[in-house]
């Protein structure tokens, strides 16, 4: 059962990671890194949270199980 959780992890990881460049990409994040020198919060915190699902599903998949 943790396999799939962290699989489920690691796979909402990677689509917010997705959703995160495509985010930073858009025309709004452009016209707030013209001014601001950042991307849109948004941008930055899809990208976050998807490093942090996706390294942390990484990690609980290949950890041995003790039975």
């Amino acid at each position: 059962m943790n396999k799939v959780i962290s699989l489920a992890a690691l796979v909402a990881g990677v689509v917010l990671i997705v959703f995160g460049v495509n985010a930073s990409n858009s025309a709004g994040s452009h016209i707030s890194n013209f001014f601001t020198g950042a991307p849109t919060n948004k941008a930055i915190w899809l990208l976050i949270v998807g490093i942090v699902l996706a390294v942390g599903g990484l990690a609980t998949a290949f950890r041995s199980s003790k039975s």
